[in-house]
């Protein structure tokens, strides 16, 4: 079973603070960490945001795709 350096309860933090504290918590991880993230939709615009500000710098896989939950994980290479 895969441990996380870190997870991250999106719907838990005010619409302003999510890609923020996001990407917080990744650029705290140390190359070869993983952490996830739970939502409550689709994160697909984070992972082109992540493609536009931090190319090359992650590797992201669903772990959960819905309907009403969705896992992602996002390790740092």
């Amino acid at each position: 079973m895969q441990t996380y350096a870190k997870v991250i309860n999106v719907p838990d933090f005010p619409p302003r603070e999510k890609h923020p504290t996001i990407f917080g918590g990744f650029d705290g991880l140390v190359s070869g960490e993983t952490m996830m993230i739970v939502n409550d939709h689709d994160p697909r615009p984070l992972l082109y945001q992540f493609m536009m500000e931090r190319p090359e710098q992650f590797s992201w896989e669903y772990l959960e795709e819905g309907p009403e939950t969705w896992r992602v994980a996002i390790a740092k290479k």
